[in-house]
């Protein structure tokens, strides 16, 4: 069965010159989220309409609910323009309220684009009210208050729509270039990619694993991570680095109390090594400031300055309730809070070095023997992971 659904835009209607690239790369992530079946996506007058055939409801609310760009949409029924057949509709779009208990209170919205039209906006909205009141003796006007809207847009064909979805808003993915992200078992990557991706950011990830510190369980929460974060993200390509051989060098070649430091810019370098490969622009972590001691400004000046690409922070100025609650609406605060540990928390020195000196920690890093040839090797030899 085919079903329509009108799709409105939010920020994209804002862009002047490039609008068009937007709109297009808009289309093409939605007709991707449903390649699986049968399907149309139309522009027309900032509006769009995917046409699909038999696609659950489910699958619509999670694909569409999981598209940046979208602000919100509708299940939609079409017709001629005539008075009579957007009233047959508008009956089933009440009637359906009525039955799923929304209430009794309603309103008509009607935008008329074609000025060719008998009557104004108000007089369909009028009229539509009225013949909707007698249809059914329960109902009650209430323009200011309504527990429900009838919604109606006269374009080349008559719209109808009523109870519809939130979309997530922000900017298509792919429409700001691409990065990639740190992707650690925590709570607050997950979140910096779904923050990133909504700024149109298309994202690959990696990870740094450090088997036999790290178990497989670890592994495993943060494929579930990669593959909870893909579909804001269009897709999600992971990539695991092994990082054994890195990590004991590191402990044995620089002071104790610097480890974590030296360790975060191993893995900034090898990021933007594989950021280069993948032709991405910058680098997206979960850092939030002065969180821990490696996220000071200090510290962050540092392991920064380790890389040329921009480094992307988006929670950076965020408390870990704010984090938590994103994490949550997302559903993967409980992936996120396995009891499996990351080699950064596992390899966490006691005291570790909260304001570090620039020059003198820069002296030590450039002092690890063979460090740089460990990275390439890692590099070369990490594991890829599709979602």
């Amino acid at each position: 069965m085919k079903e329509m659904y009108l799709i409105k835009i939010g920020e994209i209607s804002l862009k002047k010159g490039n609008k068009k690239m937007f709109e297009r790369v808009l289309k093409q992530n939605i007709k991707a989220k449903f390649k699986g079946y049968k399907n149309t996506v139309i522009i027309r007058s900032g509006r769009y309409y995917l046409e699909v055939e038999d696609c659950p409801d489910e699958v619509v609310s999670r694909n569409l609910g999981t598209t940046f760009g979208i602000v919100a949409f509708y299940k939609t029924l079409f017709c001629g323009k005539s008075l009579e057949e957007v009233a047959e509709k508008a009956k089933k779009i009440a009637k359906a309220n009525l039955d799923a208990g929304r209430g009794n209170k309603f309103k008509v919205e009607t935008r008329r684009i074609d000025k060719s039209l008998p009557l104004d906006s108000y007089g369909y909205s009028a009229e539509l009210g009225g013949i909707l009141l007698d249809e059914f003796s329960e109902l009650k006007v209430d323009v200011k208050n309504p527990d429900w809207i009838v919604h109606v847009e006269l374009r080349e064909q008559g719209y109808v729509y009523g109870f519809g979805e939130r979309g997530a808003g922000g900017l298509p993915v792919g429409t700001a270039g691409k990065g990639v992200l740190l992707l650690s078992g925590g709570i607050d990557s997950p979140v910096a990619g779904y923050l990133i991706g909504k700024r149109g950011v298309k994202l690959s990830s990696v990870y740094f694993h450090t088997p036999p510190f790290t178990s497989e369980d670890a592994m495993t929460k943060v494929k579930d991570l990669a593959a909870g974060v893909a579909p804001w993200s269009g897709g999600m390509k992971l990539y695991v680095v092994n990082f054994t051989e890195i990590q004991m060098l590191i402990n044995k070649s620089v002071s104790p109390e610097a480890t974590t430091l030296h360790t975060r810019a191993a893995m900034m370098k090898i990021a933007q090594m594989i950021a280069f490969e993948e032709g991405a622009g910058a680098l997206i972590t979960g850092e939030a400031l002065s969180q821990v001691a490696s996220q000071t400004m200090e510290s962050l000046r540092f392991t920064g300055s380790m890389v040329s690409l921009p480094v992307l922070r988006p929670c950076i100025g965020m408390d870990k309730e704010e984090i938590i609650k994103i994490s949550r609406k997302l559903d993967l605060f409980d992936i996120s809070t396995r009891p499996f540990d990351d080699c950064c928390t596992l390899f966490s020195p006691e005291h570790p070095l909260i304001r570090p000196g620039f020059e003198e920690i820069n002296e030590e890093h450039r002092g690890v023997e063979g460090l740089d040839e460990l990275m390439k090797k890692a590099t070369t030899g990490r594991e890829v992971h599709i979602f």
